[in-house]
């Protein structure tokens, strides 16, 4: 495994990635509403990606081995669409939840980072699915300080999510992310504490746990793109990506916009919130 902490410039350029990426999701937050279509929110992520934030979207075009070209600025994955879902013209309805996942270049660097979002009046357990995998994705990332390890990460979420007997997906985890779209290290969200690669200052990643109210199997649909639940049972996704820091961790994607972090989370003002994208 190849890991190479960013320096100082490449932290410089990470910050204003991650600015955009969470200002990008700042602006589409309120039109995710009952009739919007993802199309729709594709288009305006496009528009504010490349003529407000003078970035472009990562995903338009994507092609890693083996799959087609991704045809879409963002994913929105809606219900049981655990990740990866392809906007379409389909209508969002009242008590849908939907994961909008947003990756900007921002002079070469990449900011990634995803919000789930309740469409009207969602469930009680749609609700809590999407409370629960977000405060999975905190307590995640309060593991990351230098010389913890990558398998404490995947331990502490997958050990919070069955908790609350919640499944974790474990196909699709977090991954590097820098100058490409995604580099070493592969981040799991399940495992064992300390195993792994061993975190150093300058690192940067996501973590973006993917819980499922059923069983953890997931198919991909013949788009070659949307992953689903194999039992069709409602999944959540979070995502921030984060840097390892001299003394513990710093989330790049913050913004004025995004939900207020859990109770167990310690108060902080990291860099990413001093300067606007």
């Amino acid at each position: 495994m190849s890991i190479v902490p960013k320096d100082s410039e490449g932290i410089a350029g990470m910050r204003a990635a991650g600015r955009c990426a969470a200002a990008l999701l700042d602006y589409l937050a309120p039109f995710v509403q009952p009739g919007v279509t993802t199309n729709e929110i594709d288009r305006l992520a496009e528009q504010y990606t490349t003529q407000v934030l003078g970035a472009t979207s990562a995903p338009l075009h994507y092609a890693p081995s083996g799959h087609r070209p991704y045809p879409k600025s963002i994913c929105t994955s809606v219900n049981h669409q655990v990740c990866h879902g392809i906007p379409n013209d389909n209508p969002l309805k009242n008590g849908d939840i939907v994961n909008v996942d947003v990756t900007v270049i921002k002079n070469g660097w990449h900011g990634d980072t995803s919000r789930m979002f309740l469409v009207g009046d969602a469930s009680f357990a749609a609700q809590r699915l999407c409370r629960v995998c977000f405060e999975a994705m905190w307590h995640g990332i309060l593991q990351v300080r230098p010389g913890a390890y990558l398998g404490d990460i995947g331990h502490t979420i997958q050990t919070f999510a069955q908790q609350h007997s919640y499944s974790v997906v474990r196909e699709y985890c977090g991954h590097g992310i820098g100058r490409s779209f995604h580099e070493e290290p592969q981040v799991l969200h399940f495992g064992q504490p300390g195993t792994l690669a061993v975190l150093e200052p300058g690192m940067t990643f996501t973590i973006e746990p993917m819980l499922n109210i059923g069983r953890k199997e997931v198919r991909e649909l013949g788009d070659g793109w949307t992953v689903i639940t194999k039992d069709r049972s409602l999944s959540a996704q979070w995502e921030h990506t984060v840097l390892v820091t001299a003394t513990g961790v710093e989330v790049l994607t913050l913004s004025p916009g995004c939900p207020t972090a859990p109770p167990f989370v310690p108060e902080f003002v990291p860099a990413s919130l001093a300067t606007p994208p």
